[in-house]
């Protein structure tokens, strides 16, 4: 093993540790590992950044973009009028949101699909009184089975195209994987449709009931401002602070007045009633501290928390939410975006520590009041997807056929190789931009910046390790490892491999990282590359057995109420089914 070999794979190593910590996000994890083999002289400096130039990249980029944009025109919305019928029929309901979502996976975003599904499967479940946690796994992975089928389904096989480009000067094209993902992706989907379901926990059934999910009558109390006592002339942060924050005055009555979600800087006045929402512990501080007077009520207290114009709204914390790792205070959630957090589940459980300090993360349910008709502009900005009370409307009809129709002529441009995958695409985004199907200032949230970042930084990355020789070294090491073996058990081996390596890791990283050593192997085996990089796309996007393997499978669970260990559950037996059908396939649509 020479030097720069041995500074590769250290640096590989200290990456692939860092992707499974996740102390720090993925994408910075990436970027560090780019400056570390830039400084080792691996990569030329010149060349550090073509990573954000790559043709992987910009169509994953544009895919985003089109995937809002399809979203905006109504596409998803017509979807869920076809579950309607469906009502009552839990398990019929499931195959077809199932079927919808992996339909809608094919030509989306995964993230983006499952994200759209969301809402609506948590509110047929409520709605029809089954638990959530019996379909939110089981769509998370049909999510991830939709995006095998297409070469836009899912990045991977973006990545794992364009390896195929610079080793035989001809990528896959967008069909080239519908062969084997669709076989695979119907497989799956009678799998987690009949079978995997039943194999949740029955104690992680979550809760049939939204209203349940945060019991905030249990925590509220109203008290009076009496007059003479130091509360009077405070103003509402201050008397907060005598209970360290940990109580959120989220009304204040004063005569007919109601104002809920008050400003931190109004100050109050003898005989306000204040409503206020905390633990027991923290409310008891602040009541005997402000030397307020407690009002009973025979009413439910929670009552007071809404009126015409504010509302309760439960949500979940998204991928690349702008308030991820910040606490309650440091995203200014009250004096910025106006709207109070009353109580926080993660992983199915609410959460009674100190709310202001808990530093968000994906996936946590939060009960927010806000001003209803501003609620969703809000969530949209904090990154955040309402999960009850919202509004489902069904886009114009000709919009929808506009929009698909500049989607399909993308598609068909790349199969007549009028334009390279990335162009076309990019050209079909802005033509939905000037069409208004999508506004500039949407284009840059749809776009997911930390996987954008990952992949610009870890292409480098992996061509570092190929032209070091790594790549060869790890091929050469599996092949004196399967020496005697048929090539079809190092096929084999190769995509188990990667299917695990993309439980622990990013999805897209373990494409970038697995794609050389696939190549090396078909060359040292004097076998054709395709079977070996379809392989490699196909287990790169079968992440099932961790929460943390794909966007996907993070986002369901605390909604589901899912712990860790839940997903190898259903996730084992799923990844045996894909195997059992993938690889023959393989072989059979692409022969060694």
């Amino acid at each position: 093993m020479t030097a720069e070999q041995a500074i590769a794979f250290a640096v590989l190593g200290v990456t692939l540790v860092g992707f499974v910590w996740g102390r720090w996000r993925y994408d910075f994890v990436a970027v560090c590992a780019l400056i570390a083999v830039t400084l080792a002289g691996l990569v030329p400096a010149g060349e550090a950044f073509a990573g954000f130039a790559h043709p992987a990249v910009i169509t994953v980029a544009a895919v985003l973009v089109i995937s809002r944009a399809l979203r905006n025109a109504g596409l998803v919305d017509l979807a869920v009028r076809l579950l309607a019928p469906l009502r009552g029929r839990p398990t019929v309901q499931l195959a077809a949101q199932s079927s919808i979502i992996a339909l809608l996976s094919a030509f989306m975003n995964n993230v983006g699909a499952m994200a759209l599904m969301l809402p609506v499967a948590l509110r047929n479940a409520y709605r029809d009184g089954y638990a959530p946690a019996l379909v939110l796994m089981p769509l998370a992975f049909a999510s991830l089975l939709g995006g095998l089928t297409t070469l836009v389904g899912t990045p991977p096989n973006i990545i794992i195209a364009t390896f195929r480009a610079e080793h035989a000067g001809v990528p896959f094209s967008m069909f080239d994987y519908s062969p084997v993902g669709l076989v695979v992706a119907f497989a799956g989907l009678v799998f987690v449709s009949l079978i995997g379901w039943r194999l949740i926990p029955s104690d992680r059934r979550g809760q049939s009931d939204p209203t349940k999910l945060f019991e905030i009558d249990n925590y509220v109390a109203e008290g009076q401002v009496v007059e003479g006592t130091e509360a009077v002339g405070q103003s509402i942060q201050e008397l907060e602070a005598l209970a360290e924050n940990e109580v959120t005055i989220a009304g204040l009555f004063r005569g007919e007045r109601r104002n809920l979600v008050p400003s931190g800087y109004e100050r109050v006045r003898a005989d306000d009633v204040l409503v206020l929402e905390g633990d027991p512990t923290a409310l008891t501080t602040l009541i005997e501290g402000a030397k307020l007077k407690l009002v009973s009520s025979d009413k439910p207290l929670g009552g007071d928390l809404r009126s015409d114009e504010v509302g309760l709204t439960e949500a979940v914390i998204m991928p690349g939410s702008s308030i991820l790792a910040r606490s309650a205070r440091a995203a200014r959630l009250r004096t910025i975006h106006r709207v109070n957090l009353l109580a926080l589940a993660r992983h199915g459980t609410e959460i009674h520590q100190r709310l202001s300090n808990v530093r968000f993360q994906v996936g946590d349910v939060l009960l927010l009041q806000g001003v209803t008709e501003t609620l969703p502009d809000t969530l949209q900005q904090l990154g955040c997807l309402p999960l009850a009370g919202r509004g489902l409307s069904i886009g114009a009809p000709q919009r929808l056929v506009f929009a698909a129709g500049i989607f399909a002529l993308a598609i068909v441009a790349t199969l007549v190789g009028l334009l390279p995958v990335h162009v076309s695409f990019i050209t079909a985004a802005a033509v939905l931009v000037l069409a208004q199907v999508i506004s500039l200032g949407e284009v840059y949230e749809a776009i997911d910046w930390p996987i954008i970042v990952l992949l610009g930084a870890m292409i480098p990355v992996g061509s570092a390790l190929e032209a070091t020789g790594g790549a060869a070294l790890i091929a050469h090491a599996i092949v004196q490892a399967t020496a005697g073996l048929s090539p079809v058990w190092v096929l084999a081996a190769l995509f188990i491999a990667t299917m695990f390596i993309s439980d622990v890791i990013n999805n897209n990283a373990t494409a970038v990282l697995m794609a050389p050593i696939a190549i090396e192997l078909a060359e040292r085996l004097g076998v054709a590359v395709d079977p070996f990089l379809i392989a490699t796309a196909l287990g790169a996007s079968c992440a099932f057995l961790t929460p943390i393997g794909h966007q996907s499978n993070t986002l369901v669970m605390a909604p589901g109420g899912y712990r860790f260990g839940d997903y190898w559950r259903m996730g084992l037996p799923l990844e045996a089914v894909i195997a059992a059908v993938g690889i023959p396939m393989v072989l059979w649509i692409w022969p060694l």
